[in-house]
C-alpha cells in the first residue's frame, strides 16, 4: 500500500458512520391508551402527542361508531385498523358452533367498523391452541373461518391481518409465513408484534423472514429480570429489543405503513414520551 492509498484508508476509517435514515413509518397508538373523557378528546389528544393514526377496537353500535368516525375526522387523525374483540374468548379454532359463530360475527362487524372509518386493516387472533384444541385442529379449523371471510373483506377491501401472541400457535416465522401463503389471497397478512416475540427469539429475524407479508405493525418491548424469575412488557427502549437490528430489518423490506403503540393507557405528558421514543426507533437511534 502507497502512501496516497493508506492516507485514504485512515479516513474512511476515522470518518463517522452516516447516520440511519428514518423509516417511511408512520406513527399510530391504540385508542385504549388515550386517557380522556370522550372520543373529540382522545383523538385531538392523539394528534396532539404527535401520533399520526389510531388503532380502534371493534365497536358494535352502529351510533357510536359514528361518533367515533366523526371524532376522528375532526381531529384529521386517520383510523388506520381495528382490533377484534372476540378473537381470544370466542376463537376461530373452537369446535363449538355456537363460539365459532360468535367469533365470525365479531370479525364481519370490525371489517364493516373499518370500511365506515377508512381502515385498511382488522387484527385478528386467528386461532387458540389448548387441552380441548390440538394445534392441527387450530391450523385446519382457522384457516377454513378465515377462508369464508375473504370475500366480505375483498368487497371492503379490508386485510384481514392475523397476528402472533402468545396463544402456542404460529411459534416461528417460517411457519408464520407459511400460513399467510396458504390463503393465496391478499386479503390476508401478517399483524407483527415486535414484543410478543421477545421471550424466545428475535423480532428482526421474524421481519427479515416475513418481509413483504406484514402489513402492520405493534411496538412493544419486553424485559427479563436478572434473577430470571421475571419478565415484563416495558416502555419503548427499556428492555431487550435490539431496536437498531429492528430499524435495519424494516429497512431491508422495504415496510412503509403504520406502527401502532401498545403500552399502558396515560396522559398527554406520558404519550407525548412514548411517540419521542417511536421518532428515535424509527430514525435509528
Amino acid at each position: 500500500m502507497n502512501r496516497r492509498n493508506f492516507l485514504a484508508a485512515a479516513s474512511l476509517a476515522a470518518a463517522p458512520a452516516p447516520a440511519a435514515a428514518r423509516l417511511p413509518i408512520r406513527k399510530a397508538v391504540l385508542l385504549s391508551m388515550l386517557d380522556a373523557p370522550d372520543y373529540t378528546s382522545k383523538f385531538q389528544l392523539a394528534r396532539e402527542a404527535g401520533f399520526e393514526e389510531v388503532e380502534a377496537h371493534q365497536c358494535d353500535d352502529p351510533r357510536e361508531a359514528e361518533e367515533i368516525k366523526k371524532a376522528a375526522d375532526a381531529a384529521k387523525v386517520r383510523i388506520h385498523s381495528v382490533m377484534n374483540r372476540d378473537h381470544w374468548g370466542s376463537p376461530l379454532s373452537s369446535a363449538e358452533p355456537a363460539v365459532v359463530e360468535k367469533s365470525m360475527n365479531a370479525m364481519r362487524t370490525s371489517l364493516r367498523n373499518a370500511h365506515l372509518w377508512g381502515a385498511d386493516t382488522v387484527l385478528l387472533v386467528p386461532a387458540v391452541v389448548n387441552p380441548a384444541t390440538s394445534y392441527k385442529q387450530a391450523w385446519d379449523r382457522s384457516r377454513q373461518r378465515i377462508g369464508e371471510l375473504i370475500p366480505l373483506a375483498e368487497k371492503l377491501k379490508v386485510v384481514i391481518a392475523v397476528e402472533e401472541v402468545w396463544n402456542k400457535f404460529l411459534l416461528s416465522p417460517i411457519e408464520f409465513a407459511q400460513y399467510v401463503d396458504s390463503f393465496k389471497s391478499p386479503w390476508v397478512r401478517a399483524y407483527f408484534d415486535v414484543g410478543n416475540v421477545v421471550l424466545y427469539s428475535y423480532p428482526q429475524d421474524w421481519i427479515r423472514t416475513l418481509g413483504k407479508r406484514i402489513v402492520k405493525l405493534h411496538l412493544k418491548d419486553f424485559k427479563f429480570h436478572k434473577n430470571g424469575n421475571k419478565a415484563e412488557f416495558v416502555n419503548l427502549r427499556e428492555g431487550e429489543i435490539d431496536w437498531k437490528e429492528v430499524h435495519a430489518a424494516l429497512g431491508e423490506i422495504g415496510y412503509k405503513g403504520s406502527a401502532t403503540v401498545e403500552l399502558r393507557k396515560g396522559n398527554k405528558e406520558y404519550l407525548t414520551d412514548v411517540s419521542r421514543r417511536v421518532d428515535q426507533i424509527l430514525e435509528g437511534a
